[in-house]
């Protein structure tokens, strides 16, 4: 496709399958994971008025990437470790690894990704805790943020420092899994040793808390493990850090951001991260953002961290997607 085209990776999707047929399109879909089929079909919902031009150039991308693939299949494991390690270094590869073939074959915990966060937390409830933290650091961080929020508060604290300070899984935990697993959906799974868990696992899991949860967390593993605490704070994405992004990146985001929520949050940012707001907008926006700001007046706290978290939580989503690069002490440094 034209590399000028507006159209985003999950409307040129949207598009394919649309004009692909119920029947197909369904076929294609099941292939896929909750979120790819949550944001592709929140694409196909809000498609309107597409050209028979921009079709058309969706249909020829994809031919041309189809022309360029062949039947050659690499079944081998060891094969796809040797090929990510090369490509990847050890330490990334680890995850993206443990995640493809252990999730190939664990019909189990892929289930867990697509059920509400409430009943995945009535599932593991009553589980040993370092078998809840291993479930919470195989799901999404948004998806695992929301089943922490509905454990007990005692023991939030306790799980998310077992989740940074998890080191591989060990086969006995393992088994266990298979067995609560097993019980709950008639599964079977066949699993192996997986890098799940770890530091920044527990810090992306907390990046999606509502800031009262996350404070009372962060205050209890400080209290119990400071040095851990400091560790899982510094690979924490936080409203200051915006200050970090590129102003390409900033510029983005804020194409997909409300005035009303914008104005919230800025209420309670420090200077830093308002200027390179300001900065990054037209100056007639910057004027009327300014005068928003000025009009409005006290608010509640809770009201600021609510809007900086819905910001925060849209651009952890364009970071997911490749649209923005997230800069903080805990991301890696770009050369």
């Amino acid at each position: 496709m034209d590399p000028k085209s507006n159209m985003s990776g999950p409307d040129r999707a949207a598009v394919f399958l649309m004009s692909l047929g119920e029947e197909s399109a369904a076929q294609v879909l099941k292939h896929m994971g909750p979120k790819e089929v949550q944001r592709i079909g929140t694409a196909m919902a809000s498609l309107t008025n597409v050209s028979k031009k921009e079709v058309g150039e969706v249909l020829d991308d994809f031919i041309a990437v189809v022309e360029e693939q062949t039947a050659l299949g690499m079944g081998s494991d060891e094969y796809i470790r040797s090929v990510l390690t090369s490509a990847l270094g050890k330490d990334k590869a680890d995850g993206v690894i443990d995640r493809i073939l252990l999730g190939r074959n664990s019909k189990g915990l892929e289930s867990l990704k697509w059920m509400d966060p409430r009943a995945v937390a009535e599932v593991i409830r009553l589980e040993h805790p370092q078998i809840i933290a291993i479930v919470l650091s195989y799901l999404d961080p948004d998806h695992a943020a929301a089943v922490l929020s509905f454990l007990p508060d005692r023991t939030q604290p306790d799980i998310l420092m077992r989740i940074a300070t998890l080191d591989g899984v060990q086969p006995a935990a393992l088994m266990e899994l298979d067995d609560i697993l097993e019980r709950q959906f008639a599964g079977n799974m066949n699993v192996k040793s997986s890098s799940v868990g770890g530091v920044k696992s527990a810090a992306s899991i907390l990046n999606f808390m509502d800031s009262a949860k996350e404070g009372m967390i962060m205050d209890k593993v400080r209290d119990l493990d400071e040095g851990l605490g400091q560790k899982i704070q510094d690979l924490m994405f936080v409203f200051s850090n915006l200050v970090d992004v590129d102003d390409r990146g900033i510029q983005s985001l804020l194409r997909e951001v409300s005035t009303d929520s914008l104005v919230l949050a800025l209420k309670g940012a420090d200077d830093a991260v308002k200027d390179k707001i300001l900065r990054n907008m037209s100056k007639r926006a910057a004027e009327m953002l300014q005068d928003d700001l000025e009009a409005k007046g006290p608010v509640r706290l809770s009201e600021v961290e609510v809007a900086q978290k819905e910001i925060l939580s849209i651009a952890r989503r364009m970071a997911e997607s490749g649209e923005i690069v997230l800069g903080n002490k805990g991301s890696e440094q770009m050369v």
